[in-house]
């Protein structure tokens, strides 16, 4: 005989078993939901995380308003192209580009990506913006980029550096003061930049990753 006979037999009534079959559901949709929301979690968490587990720590932090607008200063009564090396959530992309530049940005973290762009088309500037999914230092080791910059970008380039200058070049004007100074530099001459190197501390080029630059 049944366990389910049995305990009709015994006069336990149906609504106890019904009541139990339903918590039994119940727990599964319950522990399906929780897994599923964990996953998402995971997900959406692990492109924020990993860069700040790198032997090179490169957390996203967003420019500021007053970064934002020092940048623009530099940028002032000049057209042309600029490019945005780490362009996090896109501000200063679209920022720019609501000044007549043509903009583009180089993003690790996908997330960050898909919202500059869905920002960009919200703005009205996505036909004069593009958004790139790129690990810089899969494209370049970190102490090539400055000499990388020195030998391809044109004689007309200038490099804007935001929070941390080049450790090589030496800035033509800066904007700002402290988190949100912001320095632009002339592109150096390979000569120049060779002088340069030889008499500073490579380590110190691990702040290169902030930079944004523009040529016209």
């Amino acid at each position: 005989m049944s366990r389910q006979q049995l305990l009709l037999d015994s006069g336990q009534p149906n609504e106890d078993i019904k009541g139990r079959r339903s918590r039994s559901r119940l727990g599964l949709v319950v522990t399906g939901v929780l897994g599923g929301s964990l996953v998402a979690l995971y997900a959406v968490a692990t492109p924020f995380v990993a860069p700040a587990l790198r032997k090179v720590c490169l957390p996203f932090v967003p420019a500021t308003a007053t970064q934002v607008e020092n940048v623009l200063r530099v940028l002032r009564a000049r057209s042309g192209t600029l490019v945005d090396i780490g362009s996090g959530d896109g501000r200063i992309v679209i920022a720019a580009a609501k000044h007549g530049f043509r903009a583009s940005g180089f993003e690790l973290n996908p997330w960050l990506v898909w919202y500059s762009r869905y920002r960009a088309w919200r703005e009205g500037v996505h036909r004069s913006t593009s958004f790139h999914i790129s690990d810089l230092w899969k494209v370049i080791p970190l102490s090539l980029l400055e000499l990388k910059l020195a030998s391809e970008l044109p004689s007309t380039a200038k490099v804007v550096a935001c929070r941390f200058p080049f450790p090589t070049w030496v800035p033509e004007s800066t904007a700002g003061e402290g988190i949100d100074t912001v320095w632009v530099t002339r592109r150096p001459s390979l000569e120049q930049h060779d002088a340069e190197d030889s008499h500073t501390d490579a380590t110190s080029q691990i702040y290169l990753f902030f930079y944004s630059y523009y040529f016209s």
